[in-house]
């Protein structure tokens, strides 16, 4: 059952996302169990050198998969202890490893993937430290944390927690906030009903819509914002920044880089006070701005409709339009 259900979701989320990592089928041995759940529960795994790959299954049931790669279930037992158990309403997934540091540098590529699906009404709390994470659409709250792989999620329907520090964050959406942290790659995200956070310095930030506020930040790429309904803070000191807001935010917005240009699209009834300054180019705007200050090719100071939160842009590196 899980295996069907699994593929449907990854060619259904890579139309939108590419995938960054895929589970193999081949040459394996597994453990399997199956347990009984109600609606509203929690899968929670702990894992060393393990991927993690969930998806919605079977309504009240809970299956877990231990997938061995590149050795027989017989002889990791020598090296982890698998637990696998219930409490309540909740699933317990505990893979812990027995060797020493220096001994998993001989270990080749031998590795486990837990696999599972869960009620699509589920809450996921997923843990390693050595391999990406897949979760597909869920009703419920999702966290994901791994310092070494990869984090993909679908269509969440509840708060969303991913960081990683050895790989990229892709989000399809998410009915709540979502607070996405990575240092080692970019991160793209869907629609996010709530407030946003997304935060690496080791690549871009894309976002498609946020309804909330949205803090975004990285020293290693651009910054894009196709449509946001809050305020937003964007800053990066390695490519540009890119964003469009479409309603009135009920607080102060600003958009920062070192390292390229900036770019603003605004509603055409948004309120502001405008502070646009670069020390790298000029600074364009198509906007009917009543100028109170200065007005000059690289810094302008301007009400839009009046007036209203504070709109900051400032690069060093390029030119600022707002259009």
């Amino acid at each position: 059952m899980s295996i069907p259900i699994r593929r449907c979701f990854l060619v259904a989320v890579c139309l939108a996302f590419p995938a960054v990592f895929s589970f193999s089928a081949l040459g394996s041995d597994e453990i399997r169990r199956d347990f009984n759940v109600s609606p509203g529960g929690l899968l929670t795994v702990r894992a060393e050198r393990a991927a993690i790959d969930v998806s919605a299954g079977q309504s009240g049931v809970v299956t877990v998969e231990i997938v061995s790669r590149g050795a027989s279930l017989d002889s990791l037992r020598d090296d982890y202890e698998i637990d696998l158990r219930q409490a309540g309403n909740e699933v317990i997934v505990e893979l812990r490893s027995k060797r020493t540091l220096s001994r998993w540098f001989n270990w080749g590529a031998r590795r486990l993937d837990v696999v599972a699906t869960v009620p699509l009404e589920f809450n996921v709390d997923l843990r390693t430290s050595g391999g990406g994470i897949a979760v597909s659409d869920l009703r419920g709250e999702a966290r994901t944390t791994t310092s070494g792989g990869s984090i993909r999620l679908g269509r969440i329907e509840g708060p969303t927690r991913a960081q990683t520090s050895g790989g990229g964050i892709e989000l399809a959406s998410a009915l709540g906030d979502a607070s996405l942290r990575t240092s080692g790659g970019g991160i793209r995200v869907g629609d996010v009903t709530g407030n946003l956070e997304a935060r690496t310095s080791g690549g871009s930030i894309s976002i498609q819509r946020a309804s909330g506020r949205v803090r975004a930040e990285t020293s290693g790429g651009g910054i894009k914002v196709e449509d946001v309904a809050g305020s937003i803070d964007a800053r990066t000191s390695g490519g540009s920044v890119e964003a469009r807001i479409s309603r009135q935010p009920d607080g102060d917005c600003y958009l920062g880089t070192s390292g390229g240009g900036v770019r603003v699209s605004l509603a055409p009834d948004l309120r502001f006070n405008v502070d646009a300054r670069t020390s790298g180019g000029r600074v364009r705007s198509a906007l009917p701005l009543l100028v109170s200050g200065n007005l000059g090719g690289s810094r302008v100071e301007g009400e839009l409709n009046g007036g209203g939160p504070k709109l900051t842009l400032r690069t060093s590196g390029g030119n600022i339009h707002l259009e």
